[in-house]
Parts: structure tokens; sequence; C-alpha cells
């Protein structure tokens, strides 16, 4: 699937949610949350690839600027067990400016043991 079409996807998604409660849903389809005005900045992002080892899991996620000029995003990586439970305490949200025309890779490690699941917030 092509990074635009994701894009439109996700923002339709993220449309759909507006109504709901402020907190994120836990569903194994989203593991990408964005903001609308992430994707009216000209950010797309692939969803977070998620690696499991006995000790720690890891996460990456590359985010793509489509636009001329650079774009800070905030974002944080969210945990969840095996049955589906947010982890706690949460991590501190980071920053990250993704160039002009080009992509970054994000990186999350999981401070806790079990961690099963990962969702990726992007907000501006």
């Amino acid at each position: 699937m092509s990074r635009r079409r994701t894009a439109v996807l996700l923002g339709a998604l993220l449309l759909a949610g507006c109504s709901a409660k402020p907190a994120i849903p836990v569903s194994d389809e989203q593991t990408l949350v964005m903001e609308s005005t992430v994707l009216a900045a000209g950010i797309s992002a692939e969803k977070p690839e998620l690696s499991r080892s006995e000790i720690q899991s890891s996460a990456s996620s590359t985010l793509y600027n489509e636009r001329n000029v650079p774009v800070t995003v905030h974002y944080r990586f969210y945990w969840y067990d095996a049955r589906g439970l947010e982890m706690h305490p949460l991590e501190a949200p980071r920053t990250v400016t993704v160039p002009a025309n080009a992509s970054v890779t994000l990186y999350g490690s999981a401070n806790y043991l079990g961690a099963h699941k990962v969702r990726l917030y992007l907000y501006l």
C-alpha cells in the first residue's frame, strides 16, 4: 500500500474516532495513531515494527516528510501486555524534527518485562 494511501486511510480512521472519549482504545489493528494535524503537516508514517525478546521488547517506525520544510513531531510509544492492558508508568513524550523531503526512524524500548504489543502516537 502506498504511503499516501496509508495516510488517507489513517486520516479517515482518526476522523471516525473523533467522537469517542480521548483515551486511545486498545486494538490489534491500530498500532499507529496520528492526529490530523500531523497528516496536514505532510507527515506520513509506517506502523511500528515490534521486536520481542525474553528480556526487552523494542519497536521502530519511519516517518516521512513530504513537504519542503522541516516538521517537528511529538511522539510516545505505548506498551501493552499479552492481555492488551496498557503498561504503566508511561514513557515520557519525545520530540523529533523530520527534515524537509526526508525520513527519520523512531526507536522505542519497553522498560517492562512482558510487553507484547506497542502503539505509536504522533502529534504536533
